[in-house]
């Protein structure tokens, strides 16, 4: 390969050398989908993401992040592996993460795989190559440039599907002074269905292949950084840190079994469905042990504990209302909304429970000083005092 052109084919020994199995180029040039981009985030659909409009241009084209870069290399690493059985000996209520968010921080693993892959590429054309590894954080637009690349398409969902994997992949780019043929796109693969538009329970998705993300529950478990809006609360369910709705209902992602997942990639013990009032009782060291080197570490703890508060109020029983009610006495006030709220969703539910919530409430609400605080425990007493 020494001082020879980079072939597409030598590019995909490469990439599988270091453990990417799928991978495909673009040129490195303006990317048309920017247009609907910008349409987006004018229409004020990205709620407070407020660094997608900061970067917008700098997403239109990927030489705003490498000047000289001729190729993008488009590669994707499937996180989907079978869901964990019955835990052993564990009864209690418990929450659930997005498969992605349950093993090794995808971020760590792609930059490490893609910087070792730029390494394969200079070895091979015997000369220094300037290049930029992008994961996520990265101003790309970078399903648009995987659909451009021909490593997939792009779903109703808004996800980027790729034949014979599906779209429970991670993506990351290699922007690359060296020119490579670029692949072919692939057109929409989705035909008549709408199975991901149904499935969501907050109706995020409001036309094919544009999403509300105010509405997301990932977005709202995640980026969402203040109160979740009352009226998507029961609709997330027992979710507490994103959310894999449409995707499970997508046909393209099959069974489970068929094709397992990246093993760096496979979910740590308990970190799938952990029970909900062993997570409202982790302190802040806890905590951190527990999002360590995980994609949960993109949200503060008392953002996790607000959306366990949230979970709780959805399945909880009056077994839980002792652990919710001490926790009210150490959460800050944003967790303390969330658990006002919770009570009382357990006392609506809950006849027998009810007059033993309403007098927890009652006393809460002669203690609290914030006002917000104070507005949700009156709206649960309202409920279910």
């Amino acid at each position: 390969m020494l001082g020879q052109p980079l072939t597409v084919e030598w590019l995909q020994r490469a990439a599988r050398s270091v453990g990417i199995d799928h991978v495909a180029c673009a040129a490195a040039e303006a990317v048309p989908e920017h247009e609907r981009f910008a349409a987006w985030l004018a229409a004020d659909l990205a709620g407070d993401m407020t660094y997608l409009a900061r970067d917008s241009e700098a997403r239109r084209d990927p030489r705003h992040l490498l000047e000289s870069a001729r190729s993008v290399v488009a590669v994707a690493l499937s996180y989907l592996h079978p869901e964990p059985g019955p835990v052993e000996g564990g009864d209690g209520l418990r929450g659930q993460i997005a498969r992605y968010a349950r093993a090794e921080d995808y971020h760590l693993v792609l930059k490490r795989r893609l910087g070792a892959l730029a390494e394969r590429i200079q070895a091979g054309l015997g000369r220094e190559v300037a290049y930029r590894v992008c994961v996520d954080s990265a101003p790309l637009l970078e399903r648009a440039l995987g659909a451009r690349a021909g490593l997939g398409f792009v779903g109703k969902n808004s996800l980027l599907i790729t034949p014979g994997v599906g779209s429970y992949t991670l993506l990351g780019e290699l922007l690359l002074d060296v020119e490579i043929v670029p692949g072919q796109p692939i057109g929409s693969r989705c035909g008549a269905c709408r199975l991901c538009i149904d499935a969501c329970p907050t109706g995020a998705i409001i036309d094919e292949y544009k999403i509300d993300a105010r509405r997301c529950i990932s977005y709202l478990t995640i980026e969402n950084t203040g109160p979740i809006p009352v009226q998507f609360r029961q609709a997330m369910g027992t979710w507490i840190f994103g959310c894999d709705l449409c995707q499970e209902v997508c046909p393209w992602n099959g069974n489970p079994g068929s094709k397992p997942g990246d093993p760096e990639l496979r979910p740590r013990p308990g970190q799938s469905r952990p029970e909900l009032l062993w997570l409202l009782g982790l302190g802040e060291a806890q905590f951190r042990r527990f999002v360590k080197r995980t994609a949960m570490r993109r949200i503060g703890r008392r953002q996790l504990m607000r959306n366990v508060a949230v979970a709780l109020g959805n399945v909880g029983t009056a077994a839980e209302v002792p652990a919710m009610t001490a926790a009210m006495q150490r959460q800050p006030p944003l967790v303390r909304q969330h658990l006002a709220w919770a009570l009382g969703e357990i006392g609506r539910r809950d006849e027998a429970a009810r007059p033993a919530i309403g007098q927890v409430l009652r006393g809460a609400l002669a203690e609290e000083e914030d006002a917000a605080v104070q507005a949700e425990l009156a709206a649960a007493l309202e409920g279910a005092g």
